[in-house]
Order: C-alpha cells, then sequence, then structure tokens
C-alpha cells in the first residue's frame, strides 16, 4: 500500500480522495447511528431465519450475540462515547467495525445480503418516521396554543385588510384560527409524505437485490413498516425523492409560520400595537438601550427560504440523475437534516411566543375608521332591496354617515359558517387532539416494533 494511501474495510484509497468523498458523513451519521443499529438487529434476525440456507448464516444464539452488542452500541450513542472515523466513512462501516472487533466472524457477516445503499436508506426512512412524527405533534401543539388564543379573545375587534389597507370588520378569534387551519391543513401534506416513507427498502442491496432467499417483507414488518418497496430498483431510486416530498411538506409549514410572523412583526409595530410580544422572547439593541427586537420572528422569515432552498436543491439534485444508486445522493442526506431541525425548531419558537402573546384591544379598535364599515353597510342596504351597484355608490359617496359605526355590532353580524361570530372552536380542538393521539399512538406501534427487534436487549429506552 503506497503511503499516500489510506486504508478502510472497503479498500485502501488516496487521503484527498476519502476526504472528499466522506464529506461531513462522520458527524451527519451521528444522528443515523440508532437507527442503523436497529435496522442491523433487523436484518441479522431475518438472516438467522432463513430455513433454505445450509449452514445458516446465523444460528439463534449468534444473532442473539450480534443483537446484544448492537445494544451496546447503542447504549455507546445515547452516552456520547460512540464516534465515526474518517477510516470509517460512515455508520454502517462504523458499526460493522465495532461488531467486528468484538464478535470476530460474526461482525464479518452481518453485511451478507446487503449493500450500504439499502443501509441508509432505510435508515433514513426510520429516521424520517421519527423526525415526522415528532414534527406533526409540534405542529398540533402550536395549533392548540393558537386556537387558545382564539377562544380568549373571540369576540376582540381587528381590522381586516386587504394589500395591508383596511378593509372590513374581523377578530383576532377570526386571525388566529385562520393560521390554525392552516396548520392542520399542511399536516395534508405531511401526512401524505409519512404514508410515503413509510415503505422498507432493505433488501434491495445494490439496487438488484440478491441470489438468497432473503425475506423482505419480515424485515419491513420487524422495523414497523406498513409494507416493503416490491421493485428493488426503485427502492433505490426513491431515494432523494422521499427527502424531497418530506422537505416540500416542510417547506408548506414554513409558509404558514412565515406568514403568521410577518403579521405578528407587522401589528407589534408601535405604529398599529394590536400585539406586544413577550420581552424575554426579543432581543436587545447593542446601542439602542430601549430596543426589544422581534429577531426571532425575523429569523423565521430567513428560515423559511433555507427549508424551500433545502427542498429546491434536493430536486436538482435528483433531476438529471440516472437509475441505479449514484454518489449524489450523499448530499440530499444532511439537506433533509437541515430541513427538518430547520422546521422544528420553528414550531416550538413560535408556539413559546404564542402562548405569551399579548395584545392592546384599546389600539386595535382605534384602527376601526369609518371606511372599514363600507362594504357591510352596502350589504345591509342590498338587503332592504337596493341593487348592488348602486348600495356600492351610494356608500362611497356617503363615508361620513359610518362614522359611528360599531365593530361589535358588525361581527356580531356575521355569524355564517367561519366568519368571525360563526367560528367553531370545538371543531378545531378536536382536530388538535385527533393529531396529538395519531402520533401517541403510531409512536407506541413504532417502540412497540423496535423494542421487539432488540429482544430485550436494550438497557435505555428506544
Amino acid at each position: 500500500m503506497a503511503k499516500s494511501e489510506k486504508k478502510t474495510i472497503v479498500g485502501s484509497i488516496h487521503p484527498d480522495v476519502l476526504a472528499f468523498t466522506v464529506g461531513r458523513d462522520p458527524v451527519l451519521d451521528m444522528d443515523l447511528a440508532l437507527w442503523d443499529c436497529i435496522a442491523t438487529a433487523a436484518h441479522v434476525t431475518m438472516l438467522s431465519a432463513m430455513k433454505k440456507v445450509k449452514p445458516a448464516i446465523f444460528t439463534a444464539r449468534e444473532r442473539d450475540l450480534v443483537i446484544q452488542e448492537l445494544c451496546a452500541v447503542i447504549g455507546d450513542v445515547q452516552s456520547g462515547s460512540f464516534s465515526i472515523s474518517e477510516a470509517d466513512q460512515d455508520v454502517h462501516l462504523a458499526v460493522e467495525r465495532r461488531l467486528t472487533a468484538v464478535l470476530g466472524d460474526l461482525g464479518r457477516k452481518v453485511h451478507t445480503g446487503r449493500s450500504r445503499n439499502d443501509q441508509v436508506a432505510v435508515d433514513i426512512r426510520l429516521h424520517m418516521r421519527d423526525q415526522i412524527l415528532g414534527m406533526i405533534g409540534e405542529v398540533a401543539q402550536l395549533a392548540r396554543r393558537l386556537v387558545t388564543f382564539g377562544v380568549r379573545h373571540a369576540a376582540v375587534p381587528m381590522v381586516g385588510r386587504t394589500h395591508l389597507q383596511p378593509a372590513m370588520p374581523s377578530s383576532l378569534g377570526l386571525w388566529a384560527t385562520a393560521w390554525t387551519e392552516s396548520l392542520l391543513d399542511d399536516l395534508f401534506m405531511v401526512e401524505a409524505a409519512y404514508k410515503l416513507n413509510d415503505r422498507c427498502p432493505l433488501g434491495s442491496a445494490a439496487s438488484y437485490g440478491v441470489p438468497l432467499p432473503i425475506d423482505r417483507r419480515m424485515t419491513a414488518r420487524l422495523l414497523g413498516f406498513e409494507e416493503p418497496h416490491h421493485n428493488v430498483l426503485h427502492a433505490a431510486n426513491a431515494r432523494g425523492k422521499i427527502e424531497s416530498v418530506v422537505l416540500a411538506a416542510c417547506a408548506q409549514i414554513m409558509l404558514t409560520l412565515s406568514r403568521m410572523a410577518e403579521d405578528l412583526i407587522l401589528f407589534s409595530m408601535p405604529e398599529f400595537g394590536y400585539f406586544v410580544l413577550p420581552p424575554e422572547l426579543c432581543t436587545g439593541s447593542s446601542i439602542m438601550p430601549q430596543k426589544y427586537n422581534p429577531d426571532v420572528l425575523e429569523l423565521i422569515r430567513a428560515k423559511t427560504a433555507v427549508v424551500m432552498g433545502c427542498a429546491d436543491t434536493v430536486s436538482t439534485i435528483l433531476k438529471a440523475m440516472p437509475g441505479g444508486y449514484n454518489r449524489d445522493l450523499q448530499d440530499t442526506k444532511e439537506l433533509y437534516m437541515e430541513g427538518m431541525r430547520t422546521t422544528r425548531s420553528s414550531l416550538r419558537i413560535m408556539t413559546l411566543l404564542v402562548e405569551s402573546l399579548g395584545i392592546c384591544e384599546a389600539k386595535l379598535r382605534d384602527g376601526f375608521g369609518s371606511g372599514v364599515f363600507a362594504t357591510d353597510k352596502a350589504l345591509e342596504l342590498v338587503a332592504g332591496g337596493m341593487p348592488f351597484r348602486d348600495a356600492y355608490q351610494y356608500v362611497r359617496a356617503h363615508l361620513d354617515e359610518l362614522e359611528q359605526a360599531d365593530p361589535d355590532a358588525a361581527l356580531s353580524a356575521k355569524n355564517h359558517l367561519g366568519a368571525p361570530a360563526g367560528l367553531d372552536f370545538a371543531a378545531y380542538q378536536e382536530r388538535v387532539k385527533e393529531v396529538l393521539a395519531g402520533v401517541k399512538s403510531r409512536r407506541a406501534a413504532s417502540r412497540r416494533a423496535l423494542r421487539k427487534v432488540l429482544r430485550g436487549f436494550a438497557k435505555a429506552d428506544i
């Protein structure tokens, strides 16, 4: 071996090429270490169950020895004592190195019937399942806080605006539940991403299957997936596309958060003063003692662009790739992780802010000028028999007649479905409750499956 080369499990390589191709995988893959161990346990369990291979690749005792050591690795991951070196290249070879060092030939056999391609694919699927469920729960928690805010201030008048100009009478209840409904609707796309992710790619190997009687349905079941991908080439091709779909769902959530953040920034300005941002969630100035800046909201606007960029970049990476595995896919991992992490942290910070958000009812009422009531007056005239265009022109010429209009009366008159006085807060609360119950149920099912795979050897909770 030339001195310039570095030895790895899969051969010797020039150090510059190793560094370039490994990239940030030793850091990023720490987030996949738990899932890689669990997926390996499922794979070894399946190999030990193959009836037509004699002698068995793994006996029941050997299977248990491997799983027991995988659980020891999980313990090291959870304690922070597990590491991935550049020579390992990634978590898959790091785990294999550990198993080989402790178990000898048993460690050398764990890669039978699989490739790092399907390993990373299944690791990311397991990671995604956990992260998506966490994100759904965080969306529901923010939605719950918004409904609570809306109920508390349901009858407080607020000027409704179009083009940012005063338009029609509205309420804080309508404002809050509009963002609630947007978030809950965003979950339809998240749910589609979850279902698309709920397919197991393990056993596709290098995209073309293996000449062994492996049981791909078994590994899918062991890992708590709905089913395996049927076509092994598609299982490989789906990597990257799944990340793209998940990030697109994240981007929709971020769009909702960004627009809501813009409302809060604008309407907490002294010129409006409708909202009072909690001082402890604002930041100060290095030179101006009086400043309380809405930095978290401004960062949500910026981070929305970051998540949208992650989604677009993954799609752009994929667009010219041929079928089968290509190393381009490596760069989709960090984009997915960054987009998911950013979305979840944005949800949590917005929830924290809404919990402590204050209002100034006097300023909200002061925002009502006579023009805000113009459309309501025109429709009142129409209800009395006047053609709409005649009513429109009459009100336009007589806005002064509306100077004493009452915002509360205007709101109470709008009592049809979804209008300020027709909001079904209980329905929103029920939707949130159902979402949280679904997350709890799916998490419990996943944990049951994964604990079963580890056969009781894991010391910490999974």
